[in-house]
């Protein structure tokens, strides 16, 4: 079968106990973070001097705005301007304005005696005091503004506000006479320069009526009368328009008349023209030609009045025929003269024209000079009613340009500090940075905090969980150290992760000092005795023994002695309070010993020592620091390694587990040691859960259920049968 291979490490988000809990382990920090912010921003609440404040409203407007309508009865319409507000708060704060404070007020003395030793302020120094203590803000949708002053003298803050709202309608009250007077200076100049230029051209216009002898009688007229007035001519136009009508329609008729025989203009001819004549002849000539017809056929041709008929029918027709080409002829006569009427009328419109040209064009430098005097004249009265109009708007008062509404009172409270709410801000402010300094630095600390962080990053069990403060079963001569049943957990959890029941030698490592390794192997080994087991504790620290001060025994002899062959087992195994639980103290290292616990002599006792105990636990170095630990790890059946909780980088533990996994050590498991319950409620029920079920029970049940779980053979809490 292909080994197993660890699973990757997989982010896990953070709930919200896992945020309590970080409080509850920060609480030291945020607490002094805390009370530090709130009790600075309580003391400097109280230590800030107190201030008042007064606001003046005022209503501006454009400088286009007037108290009165304006002059013809025009409506002045200002377009809307995004800045004015905004640039008149710069105004506002200007030397322009508050200039005007600081001279009215004196305020270079007065705040100089105050503020300055008696020595006074320059105006410059005064102005920047000044805008520290002012604000100004528009209210929202109107022209209003308000300007608020600050001060510690209530009287002295309504004086200011009040003096800057006048001095503000000031400035722009001497601001618009300014511009006006200066704007009817320069109109003036213009207008006296216009009446020059209007005598001129009055002279230039007299010399050439007289010398170019243009009738004009008309003052008011600036071009030459027309030969045709504008009647005449409409009336020859629509005369034109009538005769070229009379003409086509007489044209065209002609032209359709030419084009028949003389038989056929006798059937047209009394349909368009109106011919008595005509009419009667040929009246005379049907019925001549009809009585002709009953005559042939009663008396015959030879009749004489036949003859006689016949003859006058001939003359008729002679007489039609001459009557025919006489009408054609005077329609012909008609058009010519229709003709001639349109082209005189036409040369009687062009000569007219003709003349009114030349005449134009001879008097051409005339018109065009009375007509540049009649611009001038019109621009010279609009300059003489602007003139009029703006010395007339300069003497009324503009008080709708700068409106005070409401004048600046002093305050009865001060505002300033506001200390209800520093203090609450203090208080907010120092528990939200002592929380966010707790969360950084717990984001700093990459030591181990839960289970989850160990399972996740070790991909190794976590065998048990060891509170704080356990002290040592060995002296616990009664058994209610209410810590020991985290050692039973631990040792159901070890007996539980062994791969072959005969594996019975664990070494209990570290991978730095003071992680409570040897606590754990002394209490381990106390409770795994406390179950009828033959137990030894081999204290293989040779460095820094500790197990013989713990046990209250002496150090003369022990493993170094053995090994280097000077005493046997027997004589360096020592006794403890447990009976079943015996101790092999480190003994004294000579110099030049360093590597002898990787002898043969040390693999030749551990198997030794596995035939007269059931269990031997080694307590050891740390593995990072010397090269003891390693030694032992790969000599022994089992190897659990102790973390201690928040105190060593989780990359140093896992470099550890590393190292027992490369030299070939059989990786049992995790112990995290130290924990404190009562800030780590996670980890509770690891310990505290046990010391509540056990501890809150009689005397009487817990001495059974002792003896219960002390029987040989029973399986204990751990419900695995052992064998002794």
């Amino acid at each position: 079968m292909e080994p197993a291979k660890n699973q990757p490490s997989q982010e896990t988000s953070l709930h919200f106990l896992d945020y309590w809990r970080i409080i509850r382990i920060r609480k030291t920090i945020i607490i002094t973070v805390f009370l530090i912010t709130s009790v600075i921003a309580t003391v400097v609440t109280f230590l800030l001097p107190a201030s008042y404040a007064s606001m003046t409203r005022i209503k501006i407007e454009n400088d286009s705005a007037s108290d009165v309508q304006n002059m013809g009865n025009m409506s002045m319409v200002t377009p809307y301007d995004p800045y004015f507000i905004q640039t008149e708060f710069q105004i506002m704060q200007s030397q322009q304005v508050l200039g005007r404070v600081i001279s009215k007020l004196d305020l270079n003395d007065v705040w100089g005696k105050a503020y300055n030793n008696n020595v006074p302020f320059t105006t410059d120094e005064t102005m920047l005091l000044l805008k520290q203590r002012m604000d100004l803000s528009p209210e929202r949708n109107t022209k209003l503004i308000d300007i608020t002053v600050y001060s510690g003298d209530k009287n002295e803050a309504a004086k200011l506000a009040n003096a800057i709202a006048e001095a503000y309608r000031e400035y722009r009250f001497s601001l618009h006479t300014e511009l006006a007077t200066n704007g009817i200076g320069v109109l003036e100049q213009s207008f006296e320069a216009d009446q020059d230029k209007i005598r001129f051209a009055q002279s230039n216009v007299d010399f050439l009526r007289s010398n170019l002898k243009i009738v004009d009688f008309d003052p008011n007229s600036t071009a030459p009368s027309p030969t045709l007035s504008e009647a005449d001519v409409q009336k020859y136009n629509e005369n034109m328009i009538e005769d070229e009508q009379t003409y086509t329609k007489h044209e065209k008729q002609l032209a359709g008349l030419e084009g028949y025989d003389k038989e056929k203009l006798r059937d047209i001819l009394p349909g368009i023209v109106t011919d008595p004549e005509l009419s009667d002849s040929l009246s005379n000539l049907h019925l001549s030609e009809q009585k002709y017809v009953q005559m042939t056929n009663t008396l015959g041709l030879a009749n004489p009045d036949v003859i006689t008929l016949q003859s006058l029918i001939g003359e008729l027709n002679s007489e039609i025929d001459r009557r025919v080409d006489g009408i054609m002829d005077g329609l012909k006569g008609q058009l010519a003269s229709d003709k001639a009427a349109l082209d005189e009328l036409k040369d009687q419109v062009e000569s007219a024209k003709k003349k009114d040209q030349e005449e134009a064009q001879r008097g051409q430098p005339y018109w065009e000079a009375k007509r540049d005097l009649e611009s001038d004249v019109q621009f010279h009265a609009l300059l003489q009613a602007k003139i009029a109009s703006d010395q007339l708007d300069l003497q009324i008062p503009k008080t709708s340009m700068v409106e005070i509404i409401d004048q600046a009172k002093p305050g009865k409270d001060p505002v300033r500090p506001n200390k209800t709410l520093n203090i609450i801000l203090g208080i907010i402010i120092g528990l939200a940075v002592g929380i966010g300094l707790a969360f950084f630095i717990e984001y700093l600390d990459t030591s181990v905090k839960t289970i989850d962080d160990v399972e996740r990053a070790f991909q190794s069990p976590v065998l048990g969980v060891i509170p704080q403060n356990v002290g040592y079963l060995v002296d616990d001569k009664d058994g209610e150290n209410r810590h020991a049943e985290a050692y039973r957990v631990l040792r159901t959890n070890l007996l539980f992760s062994r791969k072959d029941e005969k594996f019975n030698t664990i070494v209990i490592v570290s991978a730095g000092a003071g992680e409570g390794k040897s606590t754990t192997t002394l209490n381990l080994a106390t409770i795994f005795a406390q179950n009828g087991q033959r137990v030894l504790v081999v204290d293989s620290d040779l460095r820094r023994p500790t197990l013989h001060k713990l046990l209250h025994v002496a150090n003369n002899l022990g493993l170094t002695n053995y090994l280097l062959k000077q005493n046997t087992i027997e004589e360096i195994v020592q006794t403890t309070p447990v009976p079943t639980l015996h101790f092999m103290a480190s003994g004294k290292l000579p110099s030049g010993s360093m590597g002898i616990l990787g002898s043969t002599q040390m693999r030749e006792m551990i198997s030794e020592l596995k035939k007269r105990y059931d269990y031997i636990f080694f307590d050891s170095p740390p593995i990072l620091g010397v090269s003891d630990a390693s030694i032992l790890a790969s000599e022994v059946d089992m190897v659990m390694q102790v973390i201690q909780y928040r105190r060593y980088p989780q990359p140093m533990n896992l470099r550890a587990k590393q190292l027992i996994e490369k030299i070939g050590g059989n990786y049992a498991g995790i112990v995290l040691n130290n924990i404190n319950m009562s800030q780590d409620e996670s980890y509770y029920y690891y310990s505290g859960y046990y010391h509540d079920y056990y501890y809150s029970r009689s005397e009487d049940s817990q001495a059974a259920a002792a003896k219960d779980s002390n029987a040989p053979g029973d399986t204990g809490r751990t419900g695995i049968k052992q064998k002794y």
